[in-house]
């Protein structure tokens, strides 16, 4: 007996702006519009658009970096109603399979604009760059960061269900007062992308008044919550469940943002491999499951597929909370993180990569992070493992030091930036192409 294909709940066409086509979303509310429904216990496809809504290209200049609009990022496919779902109930969702679209096999990683972005580094390397991946299977390598090849663990960045408008109103509440509270101390932080109409999107065929209200209401998908949201975990691939709670009648599930391959943290802020992909899910519901089971977080499953690369085949670095100028911090984890990181990307310096190339691989690379310590005063110290075998060359400690390797840096024009002039004054480091002066 024939078995009946999947059938595809949601489709994109990538060669057309997402903002004209119907099923896709670029905030959370409780009243966009269900696109489709589905059963319980249905498999079924969605398509998704890369986090950019298709604003970035595969070429060899980072042009299209420079033009991206965060506000209108992570464009999601959904919102899905799943029948029979009711608030306090916990949506499962199975990840049966993820792959890119057949004849779209690539994904880029990149250095955003610092001005508009919370990229970890932004300090250290401002530069808008990207690198493009080649994607051949289960591998992924680039023209512009040489010498390595690994496998993708590939996941969804967000999967989410839409808020209540209770929960809505809290989510704006708190990170409003976090705003307020360190405009207070003119510290200069960045603290919490706030509801802005701009590059609000909630699909086709929308009564013009409630894209309106949404645009004003609407918060930004930058985050995540309680729904699930940004979580950006990079073991949720094909076989893994998750358990989400549910606040509105039908659940309303979406989808995007989907990942090749990441490192713990995905650091360069668009740090993933990015990537046009496609999607197999099924969804169940555990009735009442909130309460039961006392879940008001996500929780997850990973699936079996996983790293296999041997203990002894990771180099690990540490990080303590100690920053820059040698400030002790107190028990400060996103400090000691920011030192482990900062810490490998000097070390791979020393083979010939460029510190932004450095930056996009760990960012991009399946590396693993743990916080190794966090009670030991005054240093938390953070653990951050990158796997030696995604290297064609031995990057392990020896006598004499590294040893550069060919075709790196200024010879491989590895990055490409699209502005760097100010002042007349090329901001490009020695080893990188300024497209301004060819």
């Amino acid at each position: 007996m024939p078995v009946d294909a999947i059938p595809t709940k949601i489709s994109v066409d990538l060669h057309r702006p997402y903002h004209e086509q119907p099923g896709l979303h670029t905030r959370w509310h409780p009243e966009i519009p269900f696109y489709c429904s589905v059963e319980p216990g249905e498999v079924f496809k969605v398509e998704c658009f890369d986090s950019s809504g298709g604003q970035v290209f595969n070429t060899d200049d980072a042009d299209d970096i420079a033009k991206v609009n965060p506000l209108s990022i992570h464009c999601l496919s959904g919102p899905i109603e799943v029948k029979g779902a009711e608030p306090g109930d916990l949506l499962i969702v199975d990840i049966q399979d993820i792959q890119p679209f057949p004849d779209e096999p690539w994904g880029y990683t990149a250095i955003m604009d610092p001005a508009k972005t919370s990229a970890f580094l932004n300090d250290k390397y401002p530069q808008m760059q990207k690198a493009i991946w080649d994607i051949d299977g289960i591998f992924a390598s680039s023209r512009h960061i040489p010498h390595v090849k690994f496998p993708g663990f590939i996941h969804p960045g967000i999967i989410g269900t839409l808020p209540s408008y209770e929960m809505l109103n809290k989510w704006k509440k708190r990170e409003a007062d976090l705003v307020d509270f360190h405009a207070s101390l003119n510290d200069g932080c960045t603290v919490a992308a706030l509801p802005n109409p701009e590059g609000s999107y909630i699909g086709q065929g929308v009564d013009p008044a409630l894209a309106k209200k949404v645009g004003e209401e609407g918060v930004r998908t930058v985050p995540p919550r309680e729904h699930g949201g940004n979580i950006d975990i990079k073991n949720l691939s094909r076989g893994s469940k998750a358990y989400l709670p549910i606040y509105v009648k039908g659940a309303g599930f979406s989808v995007g943002d989907i990942h090749f391959s990441e490192g713990d943290g995905e650091i360069s802020f668009c740090g993933a491999i990015e990537m046009h992909g496609i999607i197999t899910l099924k969804l169940g519901i555990i009735k009442n499951g909130m309460k039961d089971m006392s879940i008001y977080n996500p929780v997850f499953i990973p699936g079996n597929v996983t790293a296999h690369y041997g203990p002894s085949r990771y180099l690990t670095f540490q990080g303590i909370s100690v920053d820059d100028d040698g400030k002790q911090h107190f028990l400060d984890a996103k400090v000691a993180f920011r030192q482990a990181v900062l810490n490998a990307i000097e070390y791979l310096k020393g083979f010939g990569y460029t510190g932004e190339q450095a930056y996009l691989l760990l960012s991009a690379a399946p590396v693993e992070t743990h916080i190794s310590s966090i009670v030991d005063v005054p240093n938390s110290c953070v653990s951050y493992s990158i796997p030696a075998d995604i290297f064609d060359f031995d990057i392990m400690p020896k006598e004499g030091g590294p040893i550069i390797q060919p075709n790196m840096g200024k010879t491989a024009f590895p990055i490409f930036m699209s502005k760097c002039v100010l002042e007349n004054e090329c901001l490009c480091s020695s080893s990188l192409l300024c497209l301004l002066s060819i």
